[in-house]
């Protein structure tokens, strides 16, 4: 799995654990191991104008996803047919917003990029939670695999 972080917040930030994070949830939800994902991080006033744009929000948010391409299937271990590797898209994170989530939540801001990757990665994965039957199992599943990977670690 590829995947490729940049952080132009301004914010020092653990971009291992990001990606760690971010290929774990890919890996868990059965995401061919050829496929690309780009994560970016931002500062306030970029996601600021990302969320006008893309969203029609204002002010910042803490999460974009912007998904690419079909999820690529994996055929399998004994298939004849050979995996194609997709651009899956980019998660954009603020890392400024969520040290503030973080403080509100109660947890470290590590913790909240953590589960905003997750979040993003869902995201990209076509998840959603605006219904609340989609948003009981985009948050399930999210709080799932940020629990199986913090045992993994």
């Amino acid at each position: 799995m590829s995947i490729e972080i940049a952080n132009e917040s301004g914010h020092e930030v653990d971009g291992d654990t990001i990606l760690e994070v971010a290929r774990f949830a890919l890996s868990e939800m059965g995401v061919n191991p050829l496929a690309e994902l780009s994560v970016l991080l931002v500062d306030v006033d970029y996601m600021t104008e990302l969320n006008h744009r893309w969203m029609g929000g204002t002010g910042p948010t803490d999460v974009l996803a912007f998904p690419m391409d079909e999820m690529p299937v994996d055929r399998g271990p004994n298939s004849d047919e050979p995996a194609s590797p997709a651009l899956l898209g980019d998660v954009v994170l603020c890392p400024e917003v969520a040290a503030k989530q973080a403080v509100a939540a109660g947890h470290t801001a590590a913790d909240e990029m953590h589960m905003l990757t997750v979040h993003g990665v869902l995201h990209i994965l076509g998840y959603d939670h605006a219904e609340p039957e989609e948003a009981k199992r985009m948050f399930g599943l999210q709080g799932k695999l940020l629990e199986d990977w913090r045992r993994t670690r």
